[in-house]
């Protein structure tokens, strides 16, 4: 369908390669491009600006961390999805330092991923669930490397109670019902909290709150 979520698989392995583009346009996603390389994948993003990238570690000129990082640099508007068969410290934070939304493991199954790539075209963090705590450790041990800087912008209490729920990964819709305000009022506070944090959008705000804590106090 016309609508349908645009996606591109880049993994230097052909025949899995193909497997997963297969299961994702099975699952209902437009499969607008496949790469096996850096290179390549910089420049099919540059031409195809895929609604979300599905990025493996072990390329055939590089890794998945320097991929993400060229296909965000020609595709700002894409999210980067690793799906790779190394599940290693390094792999998983180079990956998200480089810009990654989320990291799972190949052996997540079909519809693990369809749903994995789904949330991260909503701009949802996805992870397997043994690599979550490893990167929200990450997340906190660098935020508090941090906390002899400069103070962080003051939220509002219902600024921060939103921001909490965003960090869980609810919908605006999900969020209002949630704490009984109309969708319009939620969404205002999600653009006050980007302007006060200068966060450009949900990814990096679920990231701010990772940073500091917030994540957790959330019901």
């Amino acid at each position: 369908m016309a609508d349908a979520t645009t996606v591109m698989v880049v993994d230097d392995h052909p025949i899995w390669r193909e497997a997963v583009a297969r299961d994702l346009a099975e699952g209902g996603f437009n499969v607008v491009a496949t790469a096996d390389g850096v290179a390549a994948a910089r420049r099919r993003a540059a031409a195809v600006k895929p609604d979300v990238v599905v990025m493996d570690m072990q390329l055939a000129d590089g890794d998945g961390a320097a991929a993400t990082a060229e296909v965000l640099a020609v595709s700002p508007s894409s999210r980067v999805l690793v799906l790779s068969a190394s599940d290693e410290r390094d792999d998983v934070l180079e990956a998200v330092k480089a810009g990654a939304t989320g990291y799972l493991v190949k052996s997540a199954s079909a519809s693990e991923l369809a749903d994995a790539v789904e949330a991260t075209a909503a701009g949802r963090a996805v992870f397997t669930p043994s690599l979550a705590g490893l990167v929200l450790g990450e997340y906190r041990r660098i935020a508090q490397t941090k906390d002899a800087g400069p103070s962080r912008p003051s939220l509002t209490e219902r600024e921060t109670e939103v921001l909490r729920y965003v960090a869980k990964g609810l919908s605006a819709k999900q969020i209002a019902e949630r704490l009984s305000l109309s969708h319009r009022t939620v969404e205002n506070h999600v653009q006050a909290t980007f302007r006060k944090l200068q966060v450009a959008n949900r990814v990096e705000l679920t990231r701010y709150a990772i940073e500091h804590g917030l994540d957790t106090e959330a019901d």
